[in-house]
């Protein structure tokens, strides 16, 4: 049984790589190699297949169709309507708020009430000391009466030789010292009357009333919240509680270039539309151009008054806005019809954005069934954003107003 496990050895031989696998394995790791370059090429070459089969993004807007009656417009711009009565209602002192918010609110009524506890003790205080002051004086009236009646009871003792001069004296003495008590008790009541007034203004700071009728658009602090004047507290302190609108105030305010400034004046009849209500046009004028400009934008600002505002309740402050400036309306000459007058007719108007020039020629890109097409046009009017188009494009057509700039006449588009 030893013998035969001593006899058992290992064959190691079973482990030795053959000389046909070494060169097997060899020729697997260049095959390897070779076919990386191979593999990184085809994918460059079907990327590049991809892009270039990948179709331009562009975007796309309409062409307007005219204004067939009324006035013209001579200039388009944006803006926003803005209250000319917006404030933001705070506190004159530091306190904590207990109020809760409303909708709207008429002048005078009440928004909100802070902690008046202590205030409230001063006015008791000063009110006390008031009133100790007072019921002094009429203690020293009384006491002034009688010593009033001693005096006299001195003067007709000391007449009959009953009395001496010095009792006269003190008789007239102890007279004007009460005098005296019941003047200073008077200027007493006079500052404690003032302190009064201090304390009730105190008082009255912490209830805040509407400054007119309004909105109530925004809260600016919650109920158990300090507020205070001045901003304080590590940001942990209001300094506003509320913001108030006047809606019967509302009205558009939008920035004109400067160099279309010389077609708006005081008084010039605008139509607007909100970007919210683009189907519900509303009429308005210009109220002021603003003798100032900004340099910065290059532009001017213009205020504009809506037309029967009651009528249009759905228009809220810092809603966004376009106005279209229209011609005024002038008389046409004897023997000239007004559109002999005008001279060529726009068929067209379309964005700015949209029109392109190549050698002093300008023309558009429109998109028909997925491709670009190449159109001459002939502008006419200028209107800030819009420009109009005398011939070459019609109404409803659409045209690029973003996009590569290497677009050619056929080239296909996607549209955004």
């Amino acid at each position: 049984m030893a013998s035969s496990q001593i006899s058992a050895k290992p064959d190691l031989g079973s482990l030795r790589i053959q000389d046909g696998q070494r060169s097997q394995s060899k020729v697997g790791k260049r095959v390897l190699i070779a076919s990386i370059p191979v593999l990184i090429l085809a994918i460059i070459v079907a990327a590049a297949f991809a892009f270039r089969n990948q179709k331009p993004v562009v975007e796309v807007a309409a062409a307007a169709k005219p204004d067939t009656g009324g006035r013209q417009a001579l200039l388009n711009a944006s803006g926003y309507i803005t209250p000319r009565r917006r404030a933001t209602i705070a506190a004159k002192i530091t306190g904590r708020v207990f109020f809760d918010e409303g909708t709207r609110v008429s002048e005078g009524q009440l928004l909100a009430t802070l902690d008046d506890s202590d205030v409230k003790r001063s006015l008791d205080s000063a009110k006390a000391d008031r009133d100790s002051a007072q019921a002094a004086i009429a203690d020293y009236e009384v006491q002034l009466r009688n010593a009033n009646i001693q005096l006299r009871r001195a003067q007709d003792l000391q007449a009959a030789g009953v009395q001496t001069q010095e009792a006269l004296d003190n008789a007239r003495t102890a007279v004007d010292s009460l005098k005296a008590k019941i003047e200073l008790a008077k200027q007493q009541v006079a500052a404690t009357e003032s302190r009064i007034g201090v304390a009730q203004q105190a008082v009255d700071n912490c209830t805040i009333r509407a400054p007119f009728a309004g909105v109530v658009v925004s809260k600016d602090a919650q109920v158990g919240e300090m507020v205070s004047p001045n901003s304080a507290g590590g940001g942990f302190t209001r300094t506003g509680i509320a913001t108030i609108v006047d809606m019967h105030s509302n009205e558009i305010e939008v920035d004109v270039n400067e160099s279309y400034i010389a077609r708006v004046e005081n008084g010039q009849q605008v139509a607007a539309t909100l970007d919210a209500y683009p189907d519900k046009p509303f009429p308005a004028k210009v109220r002021t151009v603003i003798p100032t400009a900004d340099r910065q934008k290059a532009t001017v600002k213009v205020r504009i008054t809506i037309l029967n505002l009651e009528k249009y309740d759905f228009i809220l402050p810092d809603m966004g806005v376009k106005v279209a400036f229209l011609e005024n309306e002038q008389p046409a000459r004897r023997g000239k019809s007004k559109d002999k007058e005008k001279g060529p007719q726009a068929v067209a108007f379309i964005p700015k954005s949209a029109v392109r020039s190549d050698a002093n020629v300008s023309f558009v890109l429109l998109v028909r069934d997925g491709k670009v097409e190449r159109r001459a046009v002939s502008l006419g009017l200028d209107r800030g954003t819009e420009v109009a188009v005398l011939s070459g494009v019609a109404p409803g057509d659409s045209l690029v107003v973003k996009g590569p700039e290497g677009l050619h006449d056929g080239d296909k588009v996607e549209i955004r």
